[in-house]
């Protein structure tokens, strides 16, 4: 796991400055193991939404990039893509950007029994999220005690 966190490390140093110079923000990277082979996931996003253009600009240009830094040691799949509707929250940022959004909350651990929250995200301060429930109950989770958590999806 610290091999694959240094590699992501190393990668954003690369793929920040290109993706901020273009307009777009770096919404989350991921370095991982799918079966045989690796995969660089760029999750790139912007205010208007993302296009297909963005995802070729920022992809032809890091490729280009990283094949020159040579970062990554193994062979690897390069995606670059939008974060999608039902986005992952994870920096700071992205709680703040997201409050009054109805978000999901997966644990590791059960909490009063249950793994899995919904809720109006209310706060996110030092690493707690606050949400209020649809019965009007508070609740506050450890961001490092979450397994995801990601905007809600509903129709």
């Amino acid at each position: 796991m610290a091999k694959e966190k240094n590699t992501e490390k190393k990668v954003l140093e690369i793929a920040e400055p290109i993706i901020l110079e273009k307009g777009l923000e770096l919404a989350d990277l991921e370095f991982v193991k799918e079966g045989p082979n690796w995969y660089l996931r760029i999750y790139i996003d912007k205010q208007s939404g993302v296009t297909i253009e963005d995802c070729e600009t920022i992809s032809r240009i890091l490729e280009k990039k990283l094949d020159e830094k040579d970062p990554i040691e193994q062979a690897y799949i390069l995606e670059v893509s939008s974060p999608g509707i039902d986005r992952p929250l994870k920096k700071p940022e992205h709680f703040q950007k997201y409050i009054g959004e109805i978000i999901d909350i997966k644990l590791y651990k059960p909490l009063e029994g249950k793994k899995e929250y919904q809720g109006e995200l209310k706060q996110f301060e030092d690493g707690i999220i606050t949400i209020t429930d649809e019965n009007g109950k508070e609740l506050q989770f450890v961001q490092k005690e979450t397994a995801s958590v990601r905007l809600a999806v509903i129709f």
